[in-house]
C-alpha cells in the first residue's frame, strides 16, 4: 500500500534540473495534480508569499528540491549568498508545509553535508562527525540545518518529513556555465566546444586525482517518488542507525565513483575530442573522495539502473539539442 496517492496535490518547489525530473517522475506514475508555480509566480525567499501560497493552494505532498546551487568557483565567491537564500528557501517552505497540515514532505539535502575526510562509503551516521570541506561549506551548513529542522518537527510534532541526500547530480537541463556550474557539466561544456572549434587542447581545473559519485537526474525523481510512496520512517521494516534508532535521512546514489581524470577522459571520449588534455592545478581540488554508501534505500527496494557512460551520452544529446534550439530560435528575429 502506497503511502501517497495520485489523487493527492503535490507541490514540487524548484523548476531546475532537478523538478523537472520530479515531475517526470511524478507524471509517469500516474500523478496528475501537481503545483510547480515559477520564480515569478511565487518568491520563495518571501516567508508571507509562501505561507499565503500554502493557504491558498492547500498541497497535500511537498518535494524541495529549490536551493541555489553551484561548483566550488561560485561556493568560493559567493558564501553569504549561498548560506542565506538557502536557509530562507527552506526554512519558509519546510515552516508552511507543517503550519497548514502538509501530509508528507521530502527535504532533498546534498552529499555535502558530510565531513571532507568521512569515512568510505559514507554512511548516514557521519554526518557531523568531523569539519566540512571549506569550499562549499556555508551550502553544506544552509542544507544540514534543513534536514535537523525537518528531524525535529518530526519528533516534536509528529510532522511526516523526510530527507534524501543525493550524489552529484547531472542530465537534460542542467547548467552548463563554465564557472558556476558543477563539474560534469562544466567537462560537457568545455569538450563540446573544444569539438566545435577544433581546439587541440582544453584546461580542466585541479589534479584530476578526487573520486566523485554521478547519479542521472532522472534516477533521483524515480528515487523521491519511491520514498514518498514506500518510506515510512516509523515502520518496523525501516532501516535504522547504528544505534537501532529510526532513521529520516537515507542517501541516494549508484555506489559507484570514479576520479575527475577518468572523468575528463570519458566525456571527451563521447564528445568525440582526441586533443590534449591540461590540469590547472592552482585550482583546489575540494574532499578527496565523496562515495555514498547507498545499501539502506537499496535494501528497501531502489537502485540505480543507467551507467554513467550513458547517462554522459544522453546529457551531451540533451546538450546539443538546446544549442541547436537556441540558434534556431535566435535566427527568428
Amino acid at each position: 500500500m502506497n503511502l501517497i496517492n495520485t489523487t493527492d496535490k503535490i507541490y514540487i518547489a524548484g523548476k531546475g534540473m532537478v523538478g523537472k525530473a520530479l515531475k517526470k517522475a511524478f507524471l509517469n506514475k500516474g500523478y496528475l495534480n501537481i503545483f510547480n508555480p515559477s520564480r515569478e509566480e511565487l518568491n520563495l525567499l518571501e516567508i508571507s508569499e509562501v505561507q499565503k501560497w500554502f493557504k491558498k493552494n492547500n498541497p497535500e505532498i511537498v518535494v524541495i528540491s529549490a536551493a541555489k546551487v553551484g561548483g566550488i568557483f561560485a561556493n568560493n565567491k559567493y558564501p553569504a549568498d549561498f548560506i542565506l537564500e538557502n536557509l530562507k528557501i527552506q526554512t519558509n517552505l519546510i515552516e508552511s508545509a507543517w503550519k497548514y497540515g502538509v501530509k508528507r514532505l521530502l527535504f532533498l539535502g546534498s552529499s555535502c553535508i558530510y565531513p571532507k575526510y568521512a569515512n568510505q562509503p559514507i554512511v548516514e551516521e557521519e554526518l557531523l562527525s568531523n569539519y566540512l570541506e571549506p569550499t562549499n561549506e556555508p551550502y553544506a551548513i544552509a542544507k544540514i540545518a534543513g534536514l535537523k529542522l525537518c528531524h525535529s518537527l518530526r519528533m516534536q510534532y509528529g510532522f511526516d518529513a523526510i530527507t534524501l541526500m543525493p550524489t552529484n547530480l547531472y542530465g537534460p537541463g542542467d547548467n552548463y556555465h563554465l564557472e558556476n556550474s558543477h563539474v560534469l557539466p562544466a567537462l560537457i561544456r568545455k569538450f563540446q566546444d573544444a569539438k566545435e572549434k577544433n581546439l587541440d587542447k582544453v584546461t580542466c581545473w585541479g589534479t584530476g586525482r578526487p573520486k566523485r559519485e554521478f547519479l542521472y537526474v532522472n534516477e533521483l525523481g524515480k528515487a523521491c517518488v519511491f520514498a514518498l510512496e514506500r518510506w515510512d520512517p516509523d515502520s518496523d521494516g525501516s532501516p535504522k542507525d547504528k544505534n537501532g534508532n529510526n532513521l529520516d535521512y537515507l542517501n541516494v546514489g549508484t555506489g559507484k565513483d570514479i576520479t575527475i581524470k577518468e572523468l575528463a577522459n570519458l566525456v571527451a571520449k563521447e564528445s568525440g575530442f582526441s586533443g590534449e588534455i591540461m590540469w590547472d592545478k592552482s585550482i583546489q581540488d575540494g574532499s578527496p573522495r565523496k562515495l555514498l554508501n547507498v545499501e539502506r534505500i537499496n535494501k528497501l527496494g531502489w537502485e540505480n539502473k543507467i551507467s554513467l557512460k550513458y547517462g554522459i551520452k544522453k546529457t551531451i544529446e540533451f546538450y546539443k539539442k538546446d544549442l541547436n534550439d537556441k540558434l534556431k530560435n535566435s535566427s527568428r528575429y
